[in-house]
C-alpha cells in the first residue's frame, strides 16, 4: 500500500507538554476507519514487508537501534500484536523481552538497571513486554511493593513520582542522542472489552493459561491505574519518546496502526544500504573472478 495511504498518526499521539486524560483517548477505530478491516490487513501485510527491509537497513548500516515499548492494561492484545508486528522481522536481529516482577537481585539496583542490560545494540530491534514503566504504574496502585526496593525514603507523594518520571525522561534523551530510536504504545482496552477476552479465556479451555486470577485483582484497580496511565503519559511524552495511545477493543486496527508507525518511525531515519567503496569493489571482483576461475 503506497505511503500517502497510511494512517494520520497525529490523533494517536501525546502531545508533549499539553494536558492529557486517557478517557478522551478512544478505544475503538475512528468512525471513518472502523469499517475498512480488509484494508487494515493490507497495510498491516504491507507494513510488515517495509519492517523487514528497513530491518535490513538498520542492520547492515549499524548506525541505530530501534527499542519498540507496550504498555497496557491485561487482555489489551501486546502479544498478539507483538506477534503479527514481528512476523516478518529477523529474529537474529530482534529481541523480545518481557519484564515480570523484578528478582531479588535487581531490587538490589536502580529501577532502570534491569531495562539497560536488554537494551538493543546498534542494528539491531528490541521489544519490551511491559518495561521501566512499571515502576510508574503498577507500583504507584501498589505502593507497598517499593519496600523491597530499599530506597531513602518512605513518603511517596507527588514530588517522588515527579522525581521518577525525570529519571526516566533523562534516561531516555540519553538513549536517543546515542542512536536509540524510541516508540512507545499505551494499548487502550475499555472496561467491557477486557471482561469479554476474560470471559472468552475462562470459556475455552486452551486459554485457560492465558488467565490468572490476579487479573481480576488488578481489574479492581481500573480507576487507579487510570490515574496512573494519566500522570504517566502526561509527564513522559516528549519530543524525543513521544507516546502513542493506540484504540485495542478491534485488534486488526490496533496492529495495523502498530506497524504502521513502527515502519513510519524507522523510514523517518533515513536508512540506506552502505555504499561500497572503490576498493571494496575491486576486491569484489577480484572474488568473482576467482570463482569464475574454478573447476566445478
Amino acid at each position: 500500500m503506497p505511503a500517502e495511504h497510511r494512517f494520520n498518526h497525529t490523533p494517536f499521539t501525546v502531545m508533549p507538554g499539553a494536558p492529557f486524560r486517557l478517557e478522551d483517548f478512544s478505544t475503538s477505530p475512528p468512525p471513518e476507519l472502523a469499517s475498512l478491516k480488509t484494508q487494515g490487513r493490507e497495510l498491516l501485510a504491507a507494513d510488515v514487508a517495509l519492517l523487514a527491509a528497513a530491518q535490513e537497513k538498520l542492520w547492515a548500516t549499524a548506525r541505530y537501534s530501534v527499542l519498540i515499548i507496550f504498555q497496557a492494561r491485561d487482555a489489551a492484545g501486546k502479544d498478539s500484536t507483538i506477534k503479527h508486528v514481528a512476523t516478518g522481522l529477523n529474529p537474529q536481529g530482534c529481541e523480545v523481552t518481557s519484564f515480570g516482577p523484578p528478582t531479588a537481585e535487581e531490587l538490589r539496583h536502580h529501577f532502570l538497571w534491569r531495562p539497560t542490560l536488554k537494551l538493543p545494540g546498534h542494528g539491531r530491534i528490541g521489544i519490551f513486554n511491559r518495561s521501566y514503566y512499571e515502576e510508574v504504574l503498577v507500583v504507584r496502585v501498589h505502593p507497598e511493593l517499593l519496600a523491597a526496593q530499599r530506597l531513602q525514603t518512605s513518603n511517596y507523594d507527588d514530588r517522588f513520582w515527579q522525581a521518577r518520571f525525570d529519571d526516566i525522561n533523562a534516561y531516555e534523551h540519553s538513549l536517543t542522542r546515542g542512536g536509540v530510536c524510541i516508540i512507545k504504545f499505551m494499548l487502550h482496552v475499555s472496561r467491557k472489552e477486557q471482561k469479554k477476552r476474560f470471559l472468552e479465556r475462562l470459556d475455552n479451555p486452551e486459554k485457560h493459561w492465558k488467565f490468572s486470577v490476579g487479573d481480576l485483582r488488578e481489574r479492581a484497580h481500573w480507576d487507579d491505574y487510570t490515574r496512573a496511565f494519566d500522570a504517566m503519559l502526561s509527564a513522559t511524552s516528549t519530543p524525543w519518546a513521544p507516546w502513542y495511545v493506540i484504540p485495542a477493543d478491534r485488534k486488526w486496527f490496533m496492529q495495523a496502526l502498530v506497524a504502521d508507525i513502527i515502519a513510519t518511525r524507522i523510514d523517518e531515519l533515513n536508512l540506506s544500504m552502505p555504499e561500497i567503496t572503490p576498493q571494496q569493489k575491486r576486491e569484489l571482483a577480484k572474488a568473482r573472478r576467482k570463482l569464475e576461475s574454478e573447476k566445478d
